[in-house]
Parts: C-alpha cells; structure tokens; sequence
C-alpha cells in the first residue's frame, strides 16, 4: 500500500483536541480545515515561564539520493515516546514542492510512521512557502520599479534574485527587461528555489514580527555607484513583505499517524541554505512538550552543522541527544557501491562505508559535545548479518544502538530508541561550537572544513576572496557561516563517496546575507536552483476524477 493511502486510511482526531491536548487555548488556534491549524505565537509569551522540555535532534550519515528517512525516524521516535507515556511534540520542516515532484519525495514520513494529512502538507499545506515566494517577488518587483522611476538610490548592480518553489534549472540564469520599453534596464538575472531564499532563512530565524520587519530591513538587494551596499529598508520594502508574512509566520499544528502532536513551520534546504525549522516553531514545541523531537536536513555535515552552529547559536538552544540515522544501504553505497546495488548484500562495501558514519557520530560527540545514538532505519532486504555487523562496530567505538522499525510498526517499532534517549536525556550536555563568531570568515570556513568535512585545506576563487574581504570591511565579518556544498559527499564533489585520500574544499563565491544574518559560502559545484532529474516524480503524480490525489511518496 502506498504511504499516501495509509495516511489516507488512518482516522485522524479533529486539530482542536490536538491542540487542546498540549495546553493550546481555543482561541489561540486558527483552523485550516479539520486537520490543520495556525497556532498564535502569543502562546510562548504565556507559557514564557514554563520550564523548557529536552531537546533531541535527528540527524542522519551522508545520504543515498532517496534520503535515509530521518523524517521517518523522527515521527517513529516521537510516536515511541508517546507510547511509553510520555508528553513528546514534533518540531519539523515544511516540505518544498521541489523534492515532491523531483527525485525525493514528500517530507511527511512514510509507512505507518507519517504526519497527516499527508497529501495536503506536502502540496500547498497552509500557503507559507507561497507567502515566502511573494514576498521574496515583491521585493525584486520594487527594486526594478525603483530603477524604472529614476534610480534615485543609484542602485548600478542588483543581487537579489526572484524565487520559486520548483526544480526548475532553465531558471538559474535568465535575461529580464527585454519588453523594449525605454525607460527598462535590461540585465542578467536568476531564480533560487525559494527555500534557497533569504526570506525563508529570514522568516526561519525571526523571533517576532517586529524581528522580522528588521532582518527584511537589513537586507542587502545590491550596490549603488559608490560601490555601497543597497538595503531594502532604503525601499521602503519591509512594510510591506512583513504583510504577506504575517500568518506564515505563525506555526502549524498537525499530528502523526498515532495522533502525537506535530509543529511544521519553515522549509530551508540544508545543502543551500541552513536546513532547520524556525526558531518560534521549535521555542514553542520546548513550552509544550516534556520531550521535543527536531531534524535538520541531509547528513550532520549539512543540517546539524548549521542547527548546532546557526540556530542553537542565535536561538540559546541546547540539546539533549542526537539520534544519527543511517541505513544499510548508504553505508554501503559511501563504501563504493552504485545506488542500484545497495540492496544486494556487500559485506566489503559495508565495512569501507562505514568510515562515514564514524566520521558523523564522532564529529557530533568530540566536536559539538552531545551524546549521540545511531538509529539503524531497517529495510526489509537487510540481512541480519549485516545489521549485527553495523550494530557490533558502533558498540565497540562506544556509541549507543538502535534498529528502528517505524515504518513497519509504527511508535511500536521505535521504544527501544526512545527509552535509550530517554536514559541519554538525564544527561547534562554542554554544546560547543565548531568556531567562534569573532573569527575572521577563511577562518571559520577552515574550522567547519577541518572538523566536520575532515578536509585538509580550503581553496578560493578569486570572486570568493574579493567578497569575503569586502564582507568583512563593511562590518560583517563576525556573522556565522552558512556553507552551501553537496549532500552526497562529506567533501565537496559529489563523486568523492570514499573520502580516502586528502581532499581540499573549494569555495567559488561568498554571499552576505545581512537580512538572515549569516554569510552564504557557495562550495564545489552546488546550485541554489535544482533541476528535475531524468524521471521526475511529477511523471507518477496524479489526480482523479473525485479530486483523490495519487503518487505522492
């Protein structure tokens, strides 16, 4: 059976007993149909003096193309913990609909292990990543209406680009102003994917409105004939995108399968952008649940790197556990083995591929100072051969266990993961930082490559050093880094599965970000607009004739 039709096929609860569940208040709830709501942010100013619940994050070892089901796992440990009779809230990401019709899928977990309802979060949900697009288009819109009317800022080169919620790589580079009108500056331009978008970074790492009014404020759209940066306060602009921001920036509240509370706000992609869920989503699931399970996306290179360095940074989070995913298929495909044998049992590939998932749970524990459990996502073509081999050799370096059954068994499946973190919970963790913020930027980017991507150096183009300098003399240089690189690889050539010989990263351009508040480092060949692969989802994706979508995965 599909996921969507086990999702289909699962009796809900209506959201207001959801919510009324978690201490959510009637009239602090806006309902989206019977199963989804908005919650008003007011909620964590009248719960601002409740003791936080302990935070666990979910990361995963450098992933296969489909993804190695962290989102899966999360529901699965989140469901566990409710059976067990604790009070456990999900804190995840909204899902792009560039993955959906592209090559990964949905982001709603899969099995009997989903958030619901499956079909509709994983399309337009309740319209944030819309309302993120528009107002990211609204601002480019008043850029070029400014130039039209006179140029009174003497904007000479624009930065900012348009955005849209699709794979589409026609788009990275386009030409516009070419209607002929005289008074039209033609230029080169581009589209990023919108979860590539400052704005969605923006909205993610907003405290309030008033926060987000600032950070749209403090955009940079460009430089004047000085050579100046341009902001989008000088525009008027903030005003106005904060209107069409004012409900997405408002949580969601849907639930799982098991009827366990889940708060989705926030879509960033970890590979170009920095891959958590927003900082009043996450604050207001630690006022209501005693256990908050979170992910960030794509390897702990990627996601976790930036939860940890970024968000818990600029948030004051700390954290509890993390739960590393890993699967038998991609430590054999990190192990050399092409993505259409990773079923097929390799014990070699096994053992090569294991270096990989060391290196994530290693660089959790020594870098970042949190305990850290690996969560095997078991498939039904593992043997038990090669389970009890991962199982002895993670146990043997000193690190907790194990296989988790979510997708079969739903929260059944994940009690042994959940009593671990429980147990692992007890303990106090102090986080630390992969660098410091008064670093100059080479040398954060060095740090972050040296302990997490385990590369000997860092080398630049010369746009790269030219941006950075400039960066740094215009007062930005203490900003953390957001490094933009290939999931595939802990280096930054997708094709350099093993890692077994040096390595440097090499850094093409470097991008301030003023607004979000972190500069964007732009590594190896990594797009900010993705294109479709050969056969995209969107070939199997359908709707008949009763409005019953299909093929959603």
């Amino acid at each position: 059976m599909e996921d969507i039709e086990i999702a289909r096929n699962t009796k809900l609860e209506p959201i207001m007993e959801i919510a009324k569940r978690i201490g959510i208040k009637d009239d602090e709830i806006e309902q989206y149909g019977k199963y989804k709501a908005k919650i008003d942010r007011k909620v964590i100013s009248r719960l601002k003096d409740k003791k936080d619940g302990k935070l666990i994050l979910v990361t995963a070892m450098s992933p296969t193309p489909l993804g190695e089901g962290k989102t899966t796992i999360s529901i699965a440990l989140a469901d566990g913990l409710n059976r067990l009779e604790q009070n456990a809230v999900l804190a995840l990401r909204e899902p792009s609909l560039g993955p959906v019709f592209g090559i990964k899928g949905g982001a709603t977990g899969g099995g009997k292990v989903q958030v619901a309802p499956m079909e509709e979060i994983n399309l337009h949900f309740t319209g944030d990543i819309h309302a993120i697009t528009a107002a990211n288009n609204l601002l480019s819109a008043m850029i070029d209406n400014h130039i039209y009317f006179g140029n009174e800022l003497k904007i000479k080169k624009v930065i900012w680009k348009r955005c849209l919620d699709l794979n589409d790589r026609q788009l990275r580079c386009v030409n516009t102003g070419l209607s002929g009108e005289s008074k039209i500056v033609p230029r080169e331009d581009g589209f990023d994917i919108t979860v590539a978008s400052e704005i969605m970074a923006i909205l993610c790492l907003s405290k309030d409105i008033q926060d987000l009014k600032r950070r749209i404020g403090n955009i940079v759209i460009g430089y004047n004939e000085d050579d100046e940066p341009v902001f989008a306060r000088e525009l008027k602009a903030e005003g106005a995108m904060a209107v069409l921001l004012k409900d997405a920036i408002n949580p969601n509240l849907v639930q799982t399968l098991e009827h366990t509370p889940c708060i989705i706000h926030g879509g960033p992609f970890a590979n170009i952008a920095h891959g958590c869920n927003s900082i009043i989503a996450t604050k207001l699931a630690l006022k209501l649940g005693d256990y908050v399970v979170t992910e960030a996306g794509f390897g702990s290179d990627l996601g976790a790197e930036k939860f940890m360095d970024i968000k818990c940074r600029e948030a004051g989070l700390t954290l509890s556990a993390v739960v590393c995913v890993a699967t038998i298929k991609a430590i054999k495909y990190n192990g050399g083995v092409a993505k259409e044998d990773v079923q097929k049992e390799n014990m070699n590939a096994l053992k090569k591929g294991m270096h990989n998932l060391y290196t994530h749970i290693e660089n959790i524990k020594n870098v970042y100072g949190i305990d850290v459990i690996v969560a095997l996502n078991r498939y039904n073509t593992d043997t038990n051969q090669e389970i009890e081999f991962v199982k002895k050799e993670v146990e043997n370096r000193g690190f907790k266990f194990s296989v988790v059954e979510g997708w079969a068994k739903g929260g059944e499946g994940a009690i042994d993961i959940a009593e671990k973190v429980m147990e692992m919970a007890e303990k106090n963790n102090k986080l630390n930082f992969a660098y410091e913020l008064n670093d100059d930027i080479k040398t954060k980017i060095l740090k972050v490559a040296n302990k997490i991507y385990r590369a000997s150096d860092v080398e630049y183009s010369d746009e790269a050093l030219k941006n950075i300098e400039k960066i740094e003399q215009m007062g930005y240089g203490d900003l953390p880094v957001c490094i933009a690189k290939t999931q595939y690889s802990l280096s930054d050539d997708e094709k350099n599965l093993l890692c077994d010989s040096p390595y440097n990263i090499h850094i093409r351009d470097v991008i301030l970000k003023a607004g979000a508040g972190f500069v964007v480092v732009l590594a190896g060949k990594i797009m900010t607009m993705p294109g479709l692969p050969k056969v995209p989802a969107a070939e199997s994706i359908d709707v008949d004739e009763d409005g019953v979508v299909k093929g959603i995965f």
